[in-house]
């Protein structure tokens, strides 16, 4: 299955991978050079249709789990200050998405969407420490039931150029849903209350909508 996030770009690639064929035969290039035009135009398609990529998931939460929000690698797992929302500390972890992995961001928990924005901003490499508070990102906030609130901070990278975001204040969220995508590269925060228990490590490979990456405590 393809995300809808791919529609134009698909279009538009098959639309510049066909221009050079089109070109090649109408010159009357050798056979070889056609097909070896074919073989590369079907590579990169590969690659771009790769990328778009939406598999199912199952998602499998008890009260309290926060799953994984996106596919990639941990890279960090501290306290941290979170200035833009929390205004003081939370425990984050944050997952690299490198552009092979699937690029669809889904709920951590079930609850309701109290916060969203958008921020404009620069195009570090997404690992770098000021990634988090330069890039251009966009803030999620979910409030849950019984166990407080959780952030995630969808965030472009060096080649990424577009965050989606599908859910608004007030709109209610189910744990493993869709909830946005970002394009080519990036990098998802989750921030968590500090008694939260972290249940990955720094190199692991979660699956967006299914590894349980935390637990929560009731309030």
């Amino acid at each position: 299955m393809l995300h809808r996030e791919g529609t134009k770009t698909i279009f538009v690639s098959l639309l510049i991978l066909a221009v050079p064929y089109v070109l090649l035969t109408q010159l009357g290039a050798a056979d070889w050079a056609v097909s070896a035009y074919l073989v590369l135009a079907l590579v990169l398609l590969g690659l771009v249709l790769q990328f778009f990529r939406n598999p199912t998931r199952t998602t499998v939460a008890e009260a309290g789990d926060v799953i994984a929000p996106a596919d990639g690698t941990v890279v960090v797992i501290e306290e941290a200050e979170e200035p833009e929302y929390f205004q003081g500390k939370r425990k984050q972890i944050s997952i690299f998405m490198s552009p092979l992995n699937v690029h669809v961001n889904r709920a951590p928990v079930s609850g309701r969407t109290v916060f969203a924005k958008y921020h404009k901003g620069k195009y570090l490499v997404a690992w770098h420490p000021k990634s988090s508070t330069e890039n251009e990102r966009t803030t999620l906030v979910f409030e849950t039931l019984n166990h407080g609130e959780v952030m995630i901070r969808q965030i472009a990278g060096a080649v990424a150029r577009r965050i989606a975001v599908y859910v608004k204040p007030g709109q209610p969220v189910s744990v493993g849903e869709d909830v946005g995508f970002i394009r080519f590269g990036s990098r998802v925060d989750i921030f968590l209350p500090l008694d939260a228990e972290v249940l990955c490590k720094i190199g692991d490979k979660p699956s967006g909508g299914e590894t349980v990456i935390a637990r929560l405590q009731s309030n």
